[in-house]
Protein backbone atom coordinates (compact mmCIF):
# COMPACT_ATOMS: atom_id res chain seq x y z
CA UNK A 1 0.00 0.00 0.00
CA UNK A 2 1.09 3.25 -0.86
CA UNK A 3 -0.06 6.60 0.66
CA UNK A 4 -0.03 10.50 0.55
CA UNK A 5 -1.91 13.20 1.57
CA UNK A 6 -2.18 14.18 -2.41
CA UNK A 7 -2.72 11.59 -4.96
CA UNK A 8 -2.14 13.04 -8.86
CA UNK A 9 -3.08 10.80 -11.52
CA UNK A 10 -1.10 12.18 -14.80
CA UNK A 11 1.98 13.85 -15.52
CA UNK A 12 0.86 17.08 -17.88
CA UNK A 13 0.81 20.88 -17.00
CA UNK A 14 -2.39 20.29 -15.24
CA UNK A 15 -1.19 17.45 -12.58
CA UNK A 16 2.42 18.64 -12.17
CA UNK A 17 1.19 22.23 -11.48
CA UNK A 18 -1.24 21.42 -8.98
CA UNK A 19 1.54 18.78 -7.69
CA UNK A 20 3.94 22.20 -6.77
CA UNK A 21 1.54 24.22 -5.66
CA UNK A 22 0.88 21.53 -2.49
CA UNK A 23 3.89 19.65 -1.84
CA UNK A 24 4.57 22.33 0.36
CA UNK A 25 1.51 21.23 2.67
CA UNK A 26 2.11 17.25 2.52
CA UNK A 27 3.16 13.97 0.44
CA UNK A 28 2.51 14.05 -2.88
CA UNK A 29 2.68 10.76 -5.13
CA UNK A 30 2.62 11.54 -9.07
CA UNK A 31 1.03 8.40 -11.09
CA UNK A 32 1.46 8.41 -14.47
CA UNK A 33 1.29 5.10 -17.18
CA UNK A 34 4.23 6.29 -19.21
CA UNK A 35 7.32 8.54 -18.94
CA UNK A 36 7.08 11.47 -16.41
CA UNK A 37 6.99 13.48 -20.15
CA UNK A 38 4.47 11.72 -21.98
CA UNK A 39 1.32 14.25 -22.10
CA UNK A 40 -0.93 15.78 -24.54
CA UNK A 41 1.35 18.99 -22.91
CA UNK A 42 4.19 17.75 -24.34
CA UNK A 43 2.37 17.86 -27.86
CA UNK A 44 0.86 21.33 -27.64
CA UNK A 45 2.63 23.18 -30.22
CA UNK A 46 0.71 26.95 -30.54
CA UNK A 47 0.98 28.51 -27.42
CA UNK A 48 -1.08 29.44 -24.34
CA UNK A 49 -3.12 32.61 -24.53
CA UNK A 50 -3.07 35.24 -21.98
CA UNK A 51 -3.95 39.49 -22.27
CA UNK A 52 -0.43 40.90 -21.44
CA UNK A 53 -0.48 43.45 -24.17
CA UNK A 54 -1.81 47.18 -23.46
CA UNK A 55 -3.38 47.01 -26.76
CA UNK A 56 -5.72 44.13 -25.40
CA UNK A 57 -8.10 43.39 -22.98
CA UNK A 58 -10.06 40.77 -20.62
CA UNK A 59 -13.17 42.24 -22.38
CA UNK A 60 -11.95 40.97 -26.01
CA UNK A 61 -10.23 37.53 -24.51
CA UNK A 62 -13.81 36.82 -23.33
CA UNK A 63 -15.38 38.17 -26.23
CA UNK A 64 -13.20 35.52 -28.29
CA UNK A 65 -13.73 32.45 -25.84
CA UNK A 66 -17.83 32.77 -25.81
CA UNK A 67 -17.77 33.30 -29.47
CA UNK A 68 -15.58 30.43 -30.46
CA UNK A 69 -17.58 28.08 -28.15
CA UNK A 70 -20.70 29.80 -29.36
CA UNK A 71 -22.30 31.43 -26.49
CA UNK A 72 -22.72 28.19 -24.27
CA UNK A 73 -19.71 28.63 -21.99
CA UNK A 74 -20.07 28.94 -18.46
CA UNK A 75 -19.64 33.14 -18.04
CA UNK A 76 -17.96 32.73 -14.54
CA UNK A 77 -15.25 30.08 -15.98
CA UNK A 78 -14.51 32.16 -18.58
CA UNK A 79 -14.41 35.58 -16.43
CA UNK A 80 -12.11 33.62 -13.50
CA UNK A 81 -9.63 31.62 -16.27
CA UNK A 82 -9.32 35.36 -18.51
CA UNK A 83 -8.40 37.22 -15.26
CA UNK A 84 -6.37 35.02 -13.25
CA UNK A 85 -4.37 33.81 -16.60
CA UNK A 86 -1.36 36.83 -16.37
CA UNK A 87 -0.48 36.07 -12.28
CA UNK A 88 -0.70 32.14 -13.62
CA UNK A 89 1.82 33.02 -16.19
CA UNK A 90 4.41 34.24 -13.81
CA UNK A 91 4.53 31.13 -12.27
CA UNK A 92 5.48 29.21 -15.10
CA UNK A 93 8.06 31.99 -16.01
CA UNK A 94 9.51 31.48 -12.10
CA UNK A 95 9.36 27.48 -12.47
CA UNK A 96 11.56 28.41 -15.63
CA UNK A 97 9.16 28.50 -19.14
CA UNK A 98 10.83 30.52 -21.23
CA UNK A 99 8.65 32.40 -24.02
CA UNK A 100 9.97 33.69 -26.97
CA UNK A 101 10.38 37.78 -26.50
CA UNK A 102 10.76 40.61 -29.13
CA UNK A 103 14.11 42.77 -28.77
CA UNK A 104 13.23 44.80 -26.18
CA UNK A 105 12.40 42.10 -23.39
CA UNK A 106 8.77 42.10 -24.38
CA UNK A 107 6.25 39.15 -25.69
CA UNK A 108 6.52 37.93 -28.69
CA UNK A 109 2.87 37.00 -28.95
CA UNK A 110 1.19 35.07 -31.53
CA UNK A 111 -2.26 34.65 -32.85
CA UNK A 112 -4.78 31.98 -33.66
CA UNK A 113 -8.07 31.24 -35.05
CA UNK A 114 -10.69 32.88 -33.57
CA UNK A 115 -8.73 35.19 -31.82
CA UNK A 116 -9.18 38.88 -32.69
CA UNK A 117 -5.29 40.02 -30.60
CA UNK A 118 -2.25 38.99 -30.59
CA UNK A 119 -2.13 37.06 -27.07
CA UNK A 120 -0.52 33.29 -27.37
CA UNK A 121 2.09 33.35 -25.54
CA UNK A 122 4.93 30.53 -27.65
CA UNK A 123 8.65 28.84 -27.39
CA UNK A 124 9.09 28.51 -30.69
CA UNK A 125 6.48 25.66 -31.84
CA UNK A 126 7.34 23.38 -29.02
CA UNK A 127 5.38 25.61 -26.20
CA UNK A 128 3.72 22.72 -24.70
CA UNK A 129 7.37 20.68 -24.46
CA UNK A 130 8.52 24.18 -23.17
CA UNK A 131 6.26 24.07 -20.72
CA UNK A 132 6.29 20.60 -19.10
CA UNK A 133 10.35 20.67 -19.68
CA UNK A 134 10.12 23.08 -16.49
CA UNK A 135 7.43 21.52 -14.65
CA UNK A 136 9.34 18.52 -14.86
CA UNK A 137 12.67 19.41 -13.63
CA UNK A 138 10.72 21.18 -10.39
CA UNK A 139 8.75 18.08 -9.87
CA UNK A 140 11.88 15.74 -9.90
CA UNK A 141 14.04 18.14 -7.57
CA UNK A 142 10.98 18.19 -4.36
CA UNK A 143 11.72 16.29 -1.88
CA UNK A 144 7.99 15.70 -1.43
CA UNK A 145 6.70 14.66 -4.81
CA UNK A 146 7.37 11.19 -5.48
CA UNK A 147 7.02 10.14 -9.18
CA UNK A 148 5.67 6.59 -10.19
CA UNK A 149 6.16 5.97 -13.99
CA UNK A 150 5.04 3.18 -15.66
CA UNK A 151 2.01 2.39 -13.47
CA UNK A 152 -1.35 2.46 -14.37
CA UNK A 153 -4.54 3.88 -12.71
CA UNK A 154 -6.88 1.20 -12.99
CA UNK A 155 -10.30 2.53 -10.46
CA UNK A 156 -10.60 4.49 -8.25
CA UNK A 157 -11.51 3.74 -4.77
CA UNK A 158 -14.97 4.61 -3.14
CA UNK A 159 -17.23 3.49 -0.91
CA UNK A 160 -18.05 0.57 -3.40
CA UNK A 161 -14.90 -1.42 -3.11
CA UNK A 162 -15.55 -0.96 1.25
CA UNK A 163 -19.35 -2.70 0.60
CA UNK A 164 -21.38 -0.24 1.11
CA UNK A 165 -24.15 0.96 -1.01
CA UNK A 166 -24.53 5.02 -2.37
CA UNK A 167 -28.02 5.72 -3.48
CA UNK A 168 -29.50 9.01 -4.65
CA UNK A 169 -31.07 8.80 -0.63
CA UNK A 170 -27.26 8.45 1.23
CA UNK A 171 -24.66 10.04 1.52
CA UNK A 172 -22.07 11.30 -1.39
CA UNK A 173 -19.84 9.25 -2.98
CA UNK A 174 -16.16 9.91 -2.04
CA UNK A 175 -13.29 9.01 -3.30
CA UNK A 176 -9.93 7.93 -1.03
CA UNK A 177 -7.37 6.98 -3.92
CA UNK A 178 -7.15 4.31 -6.34
CA UNK A 179 -5.98 0.51 -7.80
CA UNK A 180 -2.82 1.20 -9.85
CA UNK A 181 -0.94 -1.12 -11.90
CA UNK A 182 2.53 -1.48 -12.01
CA UNK A 183 3.33 -2.23 -15.08
CA UNK A 184 6.74 -3.85 -14.72
CA UNK A 185 5.61 -6.22 -11.79
CA UNK A 186 1.64 -6.37 -13.26
CA UNK A 187 0.67 -6.33 -9.77
CA UNK A 188 -2.25 -3.88 -8.67
CA UNK A 189 -1.47 -1.87 -5.88
CA UNK A 190 -3.66 -0.21 -3.45
CA UNK A 191 -2.85 3.89 -3.14
CA UNK A 192 -4.75 5.80 -0.46
CA UNK A 193 -4.73 9.70 -0.40
CA UNK A 194 -6.72 12.39 1.40
CA UNK A 195 -7.04 13.66 -1.57
CA UNK A 196 -6.94 12.59 -5.58
CA UNK A 197 -6.71 14.33 -8.57
CA UNK A 198 -7.08 13.08 -11.89
CA UNK A 199 -5.76 14.73 -14.54
CA UNK A 200 -4.84 12.06 -17.29
CA UNK A 201 -5.44 14.38 -20.47
CA UNK A 202 -7.30 13.80 -23.65
CA UNK A 203 -9.77 11.11 -25.49
CA UNK A 204 -8.04 11.31 -28.90
CA UNK A 205 -6.82 7.58 -29.23
CA UNK A 206 -10.93 6.55 -29.93
CA UNK A 207 -10.28 7.64 -33.00
CA UNK A 208 -8.68 5.98 -35.94
CA UNK A 209 -6.62 9.37 -36.66
CA UNK A 210 -5.72 11.76 -33.57
CA UNK A 211 -3.18 13.83 -33.05
CA UNK A 212 -2.41 12.73 -29.48
CA UNK A 213 -0.04 10.18 -28.12
CA UNK A 214 -0.69 6.77 -27.41
CA UNK A 215 -1.26 7.59 -23.70
CA UNK A 216 -4.80 9.74 -24.49
CA UNK A 217 -7.11 6.83 -23.99
CA UNK A 218 -9.45 8.46 -21.71
CA UNK A 219 -8.56 6.60 -18.65
CA UNK A 220 -9.33 9.47 -16.40
CA UNK A 221 -12.82 10.08 -18.02
CA UNK A 222 -14.06 6.01 -17.98
CA UNK A 223 -12.34 5.72 -14.13
CA UNK A 224 -14.67 8.81 -13.14
CA UNK A 225 -17.91 7.52 -14.97
CA UNK A 226 -17.67 3.64 -13.45
CA UNK A 227 -17.15 5.50 -10.37
CA UNK A 228 -21.21 7.29 -10.80
CA UNK A 229 -19.22 11.08 -11.26
CA UNK A 230 -20.72 13.10 -13.44
CA UNK A 231 -19.70 13.90 -16.89
CA UNK A 232 -20.74 16.69 -19.16
CA UNK A 233 -20.39 17.85 -22.93
CA UNK A 234 -18.54 15.05 -24.53
CA UNK A 235 -20.35 15.22 -27.45
CA UNK A 236 -17.97 17.84 -28.46
CA UNK A 237 -15.04 16.51 -29.71
CA UNK A 238 -12.44 19.04 -31.31
CA UNK A 239 -10.87 17.65 -34.18
CA UNK A 240 -7.21 19.63 -35.47
CA UNK A 241 -8.27 21.13 -38.80
CA UNK A 242 -4.20 20.70 -39.89
CA UNK A 243 -2.67 17.66 -39.10
CA UNK A 244 0.19 16.61 -41.35
CA UNK A 245 -1.13 14.35 -44.34
CA UNK A 246 0.91 11.32 -43.94
CA UNK A 247 -0.91 8.33 -44.00
CA UNK A 248 -0.05 5.18 -41.44
CA UNK A 249 1.70 7.78 -39.03
CA UNK A 250 0.41 7.71 -35.76
CA UNK A 251 -0.03 10.17 -33.80
CA UNK A 252 -0.75 12.30 -36.58
CA UNK A 253 1.74 14.86 -36.43
CA UNK A 254 0.40 18.41 -35.87
CA UNK A 255 0.69 22.00 -37.75
CA UNK A 256 0.24 24.00 -35.44
CA UNK A 257 -2.88 26.77 -35.32
CA UNK A 258 0.31 29.29 -35.08
CA UNK A 259 0.95 28.52 -39.09
CA UNK A 260 -2.63 30.05 -40.07
CA UNK A 261 -2.15 32.90 -37.58
CA UNK A 262 1.26 33.64 -39.07
CA UNK A 263 -0.26 33.93 -42.36
CA UNK A 264 -0.95 30.52 -43.97
CA UNK A 265 -3.90 30.25 -46.24
CA UNK A 266 -5.87 26.82 -46.50
CA UNK A 267 -5.95 25.98 -50.69
CA UNK A 268 -8.18 23.00 -52.66
CA UNK A 269 -5.83 20.71 -54.57
CA UNK A 270 -6.18 23.06 -57.59
CA UNK A 271 -4.75 26.06 -55.47
CA UNK A 272 -8.05 27.72 -55.29
CA UNK A 273 -8.89 29.67 -50.99
CA UNK A 274 -12.01 28.35 -49.95
CA UNK A 275 -12.54 29.58 -46.37
CA UNK A 276 -13.27 32.35 -47.30
CA UNK A 277 -16.69 30.88 -48.42
CA UNK A 278 -17.42 29.84 -45.20
CA UNK A 279 -16.49 31.95 -42.81
CA UNK A 280 -15.51 35.80 -42.74
CA UNK A 281 -12.12 35.49 -40.60
CA UNK A 282 -11.24 33.15 -43.80
CA UNK A 283 -8.51 30.55 -42.84
CA UNK A 284 -8.54 32.46 -39.06
CA UNK A 285 -12.28 31.27 -38.53
CA UNK A 286 -12.37 29.19 -35.44
CA UNK A 287 -11.48 25.26 -35.82
CA UNK A 288 -15.04 23.86 -35.66
CA UNK A 289 -15.75 25.63 -38.60
CA UNK A 290 -12.35 25.35 -40.53
CA UNK A 291 -11.99 21.48 -39.63
CA UNK A 292 -15.74 20.93 -41.04
CA UNK A 293 -14.68 23.04 -43.79
CA UNK A 294 -11.93 21.19 -45.17
CA UNK A 295 -14.33 18.04 -44.43
CA UNK A 296 -16.82 19.34 -46.92
CA UNK A 297 -14.55 20.19 -49.31
CA UNK A 298 -12.67 17.15 -49.64
CA UNK A 299 -15.98 14.84 -49.29
CA UNK A 300 -17.69 16.54 -52.34
CA UNK A 301 -14.22 16.55 -54.72
CA UNK A 302 -13.12 13.04 -53.57
CA UNK A 303 -9.78 14.45 -52.35
CA UNK A 304 -7.57 12.86 -48.93
CA UNK A 305 -6.02 16.35 -47.98
CA UNK A 306 -6.19 20.02 -48.44
CA UNK A 307 -2.82 22.63 -48.59
CA UNK A 308 -1.77 24.89 -46.19
CA UNK A 309 0.29 27.67 -47.84
CA UNK A 310 2.64 29.50 -45.97
CA UNK A 311 5.43 30.81 -48.80
CA UNK A 312 4.35 34.17 -48.61
CA UNK A 313 5.90 35.13 -45.82
CA UNK A 314 10.25 35.38 -45.33
CA UNK A 315 11.80 31.67 -45.35
CA UNK A 316 13.95 32.80 -42.13
CA UNK A 317 10.97 33.95 -40.18
CA UNK A 318 8.98 30.68 -41.28
CA UNK A 319 12.10 28.61 -40.20
CA UNK A 320 12.68 30.75 -37.05
CA UNK A 321 8.95 30.74 -35.62
CA UNK A 322 8.04 26.95 -36.63
CA UNK A 323 11.64 24.81 -36.62
CA UNK A 324 10.25 21.64 -35.17
CA UNK A 325 7.63 21.99 -38.25
CA UNK A 326 10.04 22.76 -40.82
CA UNK A 327 12.32 19.32 -39.93
CA UNK A 328 9.44 16.85 -40.11
CA UNK A 329 7.99 18.10 -43.57
CA UNK A 330 11.37 18.27 -44.77
CA UNK A 331 11.87 14.58 -43.51
CA UNK A 332 9.41 14.03 -46.01
CA UNK A 333 10.68 16.02 -48.44
CA UNK A 334 8.31 19.09 -47.98
CA UNK A 335 10.03 22.08 -47.69
CA UNK A 336 7.23 24.67 -46.13
CA UNK A 337 9.56 27.95 -47.98
CA UNK A 338 8.51 27.11 -51.06
CA UNK A 339 6.11 24.11 -51.03
CA UNK A 340 3.01 23.96 -49.50
CA UNK A 341 1.57 21.49 -46.50
CA UNK A 342 -0.89 18.31 -47.37
CA UNK A 343 -2.98 18.74 -44.22
CA UNK A 344 -5.87 16.91 -43.20
CA UNK A 345 -8.36 17.07 -40.01
CA UNK A 346 -7.81 14.58 -36.98
CA UNK A 347 -9.30 14.49 -32.97
CA UNK A 348 -7.52 16.50 -31.42
CA UNK A 349 -9.00 17.22 -28.09
CA UNK A 350 -12.06 16.57 -25.96
CA UNK A 351 -14.01 19.82 -24.76
CA UNK A 352 -16.17 18.01 -22.21
CA UNK A 353 -15.12 15.38 -19.83
CA UNK A 354 -15.64 15.25 -15.70
CA UNK A 355 -18.02 17.86 -14.49
CA UNK A 356 -16.04 20.56 -12.06
CA UNK A 357 -16.78 23.59 -10.29
CA UNK A 358 -14.44 26.69 -9.81
CA UNK A 359 -12.40 24.83 -7.61
CA UNK A 360 -11.80 21.82 -9.47
CA UNK A 361 -13.96 19.94 -7.89
CA UNK A 362 -16.12 16.65 -9.32
CA UNK A 363 -19.39 15.18 -8.31
CA UNK A 364 -16.82 12.71 -5.99
CA UNK A 365 -16.12 14.03 -2.68
CA UNK A 366 -12.49 14.34 -2.26
CA UNK A 367 -11.65 13.96 -5.67
CA UNK A 368 -10.91 16.82 -8.50
CA UNK A 369 -10.16 16.60 -12.37
CA UNK A 370 -7.84 18.90 -14.12
CA UNK A 371 -6.78 19.58 -17.79
CA UNK A 372 -8.07 18.07 -20.82
CA UNK A 373 -10.03 15.18 -18.94
CA UNK A 374 -12.21 17.98 -17.10
CA UNK A 375 -15.13 20.09 -18.32
CA UNK A 376 -14.87 23.18 -16.60
CA UNK A 377 -17.46 25.22 -18.94
CA UNK A 378 -14.75 27.38 -20.49
CA UNK A 379 -14.71 25.92 -23.89
CA UNK A 380 -18.76 25.53 -24.83
CA UNK A 381 -19.29 24.19 -27.35
CA UNK A 382 -15.93 24.63 -29.38
CA UNK A 383 -12.47 25.34 -27.46
CA UNK A 384 -10.71 28.48 -28.39
CA UNK A 385 -7.32 28.09 -29.24
CA UNK A 386 -4.50 28.21 -26.95
CA UNK A 387 -7.04 28.59 -24.34
CA UNK A 388 -6.53 24.64 -22.79
CA UNK A 389 -3.10 25.05 -21.28
CA UNK A 390 -3.99 28.01 -19.46
CA UNK A 391 -7.19 26.50 -18.07
CA UNK A 392 -5.15 23.80 -16.57
CA UNK A 393 -2.82 25.78 -14.91
CA UNK A 394 -5.63 28.02 -13.38
CA UNK A 395 -7.83 25.55 -12.73
CA UNK A 396 -4.28 23.54 -10.98
CA UNK A 397 -4.21 26.26 -8.76
CA UNK A 398 -8.11 26.55 -8.01
CA UNK A 399 -7.74 22.91 -7.20
CA UNK A 400 -4.32 23.42 -4.72
CA UNK A 401 -6.07 26.33 -2.74
CA UNK A 402 -9.09 24.39 -1.75
CA UNK A 403 -7.24 21.42 -1.41
CA UNK A 404 -4.99 22.75 1.80
CA UNK A 405 -7.60 25.04 3.06
CA UNK A 406 -9.45 21.58 3.82
CA UNK A 407 -6.89 19.26 4.57
CA UNK A 408 -6.82 19.48 8.21
CA UNK A 409 -10.61 17.77 8.51
CA UNK A 410 -9.47 14.63 6.12
CA UNK A 411 -8.28 11.31 7.04
CA UNK A 412 -6.75 8.56 5.20
CA UNK A 413 -9.27 5.47 4.82
CA UNK A 414 -9.07 2.31 6.63
CA UNK A 415 -10.25 -1.09 5.73
CA UNK A 416 -10.01 -0.95 2.08
CA UNK A 417 -9.30 -4.35 0.81
CA UNK A 418 -6.00 -5.20 -1.74
CA UNK A 419 -7.10 -6.06 -5.35
CA UNK A 420 -8.54 -9.06 -6.07
CA UNK A 421 -8.31 -10.80 -9.25
CA UNK A 422 -8.47 -14.64 -8.35
CA UNK A 423 -10.07 -16.70 -10.97
CA UNK A 424 -8.04 -14.58 -13.86
CA UNK A 425 -5.41 -15.55 -16.04
CA UNK A 426 -3.19 -13.74 -19.01
CA UNK A 427 -5.19 -13.20 -22.30
CA UNK A 428 -5.33 -16.76 -24.12
CA UNK A 429 -4.66 -14.50 -27.79
CA UNK A 430 -4.05 -10.64 -27.90
CA UNK A 431 -6.12 -10.27 -30.99
CA UNK A 432 -9.45 -10.56 -28.97
CA UNK A 433 -7.93 -6.54 -27.79
CA UNK A 434 -6.43 -5.54 -30.73
CA UNK A 435 -9.13 -6.12 -33.29
CA UNK A 436 -12.03 -4.79 -31.02
CA UNK A 437 -9.77 -1.36 -30.72
CA UNK A 438 -9.49 -1.14 -34.48
CA UNK A 439 -13.37 -2.08 -34.60
CA UNK A 440 -13.97 0.50 -32.05
CA UNK A 441 -11.47 3.45 -33.82
CA UNK A 442 -13.20 2.95 -36.85
CA UNK A 443 -16.85 3.15 -35.46
CA UNK A 444 -16.23 6.37 -34.23
CA UNK A 445 -14.70 7.62 -37.50
CA UNK A 446 -17.18 6.80 -39.50
CA UNK A 447 -20.05 7.44 -37.42
CA UNK A 448 -19.32 10.18 -34.48
CA UNK A 449 -16.68 12.24 -36.37
CA UNK A 450 -17.24 15.73 -37.74
CA UNK A 451 -20.54 15.65 -39.16
CA UNK A 452 -22.75 13.11 -37.91
CA UNK A 453 -26.51 11.93 -38.28
CA UNK A 454 -28.86 10.51 -35.91
CA UNK A 455 -28.75 7.28 -37.82
CA UNK A 456 -24.76 7.03 -37.86
CA UNK A 457 -24.91 7.46 -34.03
CA UNK A 458 -27.44 4.95 -33.83
CA UNK A 459 -25.76 2.34 -35.63
CA UNK A 460 -22.51 3.18 -33.88
CA UNK A 461 -24.51 2.43 -30.57
CA UNK A 462 -25.37 -0.55 -31.81
CA UNK A 463 -21.76 -1.61 -32.82
CA UNK A 464 -19.98 -0.43 -29.79
CA UNK A 465 -22.60 -2.27 -27.35
CA UNK A 466 -21.79 -5.47 -28.82
CA UNK A 467 -17.55 -4.73 -28.47
CA UNK A 468 -18.43 -3.52 -24.68
CA UNK A 469 -20.20 -6.76 -24.18
CA UNK A 470 -16.97 -8.75 -25.57
CA UNK A 471 -14.86 -6.48 -23.73
CA UNK A 472 -16.07 -6.94 -20.42
CA UNK A 473 -16.55 -10.75 -20.47
CA UNK A 474 -12.76 -10.59 -21.20
CA UNK A 475 -12.10 -8.11 -18.39
CA UNK A 476 -14.07 -10.51 -16.17
CA UNK A 477 -11.75 -13.63 -16.75
CA UNK A 478 -8.32 -11.88 -17.20
CA UNK A 479 -6.16 -10.85 -15.33
CA UNK A 480 -5.67 -6.82 -15.77
CA UNK A 481 -3.24 -5.22 -18.54
CA UNK A 482 -2.61 -1.53 -20.23
CA UNK A 483 -3.93 -2.69 -23.22
CA UNK A 484 -6.96 -4.57 -21.68
CA UNK A 485 -7.65 -1.33 -19.38
CA UNK A 486 -7.02 0.91 -22.13
CA UNK A 487 -9.13 -0.92 -24.42
CA UNK A 488 -11.93 -1.10 -22.02
CA UNK A 489 -11.74 3.26 -21.13
CA UNK A 490 -11.97 4.09 -24.71
CA UNK A 491 -15.45 1.65 -25.51
CA UNK A 492 -16.82 3.45 -22.50
CA UNK A 493 -15.52 7.27 -23.53
CA UNK A 494 -16.79 6.51 -27.17
CA UNK A 495 -20.02 5.48 -25.17
CA UNK A 496 -20.24 8.48 -23.23
CA UNK A 497 -19.68 9.98 -26.82
CA UNK A 498 -22.29 9.08 -28.47
CA UNK A 499 -24.98 9.06 -25.69
CA UNK A 500 -24.49 12.84 -25.31
CA UNK A 501 -24.32 13.55 -28.63
CA UNK A 502 -28.04 12.02 -29.30
CA UNK A 503 -29.38 13.90 -26.46
CA UNK A 504 -28.18 17.18 -28.13
CA UNK A 505 -30.75 17.60 -30.58
CA UNK A 506 -28.79 21.01 -32.14
CA UNK A 507 -25.94 21.50 -34.24
CA UNK A 508 -23.75 23.11 -32.38
CA UNK A 509 -19.69 24.02 -32.44
CA UNK A 510 -18.11 20.67 -32.27
CA UNK A 511 -21.35 18.93 -32.81
CA UNK A 512 -22.78 18.97 -36.04
CA UNK A 513 -25.75 17.15 -37.49
CA UNK A 514 -27.43 16.65 -40.75
CA UNK A 515 -30.79 16.34 -38.90
CA UNK A 516 -30.45 20.07 -37.55
CA UNK A 517 -30.11 23.37 -38.24
CA UNK A 518 -26.74 24.92 -37.84
CA UNK A 519 -26.44 27.37 -34.69
CA UNK A 520 -24.06 30.03 -34.96
CA UNK A 521 -20.53 29.19 -34.29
Amino acid sequence: MVDADFLVIGSGAAGLSFALKVAEYGSVVVVTKSAVTESNTRFAQGGISSVTDAGDSFEQHIADTMAAGAGINDPATVDLVVRRAPELIKDLVEWGTQFDKKPDGTYELAREGGHTEHRILHHKDLTGAEIERALVEQVRRHENITVYENHFAVDLLTQHHLGEIVTKHSKKIVCFGAYVLDLATEQIETFRARFTVVATGGVGNVYATTTNPAVATGDGIAMVHRAKGTTQDMEFIQFHPTSLYDPGERPSFLISEAVRGFGGVLRLQNGDEFMHRYHEMGSLAPRDIVARSIDHEMKIRGDEFVYLDVTSRDAKDIIDHFPNIYEKCLSLGIDITRDWIPVVPAAHYCTGGIKVNLNGESSINRLYALGECSCTGLHGANRLASNSLIEAIVYADQAARHAIAHIGGVELQDGIPGWDDDGTAAPEEMVLITQNAKEMQQIMSNYVGIVRSNLRLERAARRLEIIWYETEELYAKTTPSKRLCELRNMITVGYLIIKQARSRRQSIGLHYSTDYPTSAS
